[in-house]
């Protein structure tokens, strides 16, 4: 999906933390909170589309979602995991 020699240079825009790709557990527990309405980016917008894919920080308080193979690395685009059920 991502090139691994991209994967190892991009970081978290916020804490320059590393990312790291995340299992499609997590991808199908998220999809389906967005088809429920209950996912808002970090920039307070209701996410409406599923996601292919995300990169979750170090911390792993945040997902930066996956699109078509880019991934959208814009802190208000991140996805709170904190209320994410697997």
């Amino acid at each position: 999906m991502i090139d691994r020699n991209l994967l190892d240079i991009l970081a978290c825009p916020e804490n320059k933390t590393p990312v790291k790709l995340v299992d499609q557990l997590l991808i199908d527990a998220i999809n389906r909170a967005i088809e429920k309405g209950e996912v808002e980016n970090r920039g307070g917008q209701k996410v409406e589309q599923p996601i292919d894919g995300g990169l979750v920080r170090e911390d792993g308080l945040y997902l930066y979602p996956i699109q078509d193979a880019i991934p959208i690395m814009l802190i208000d685009e991140a996805i709170s995991l904190q209320k994410v059920q697997v």
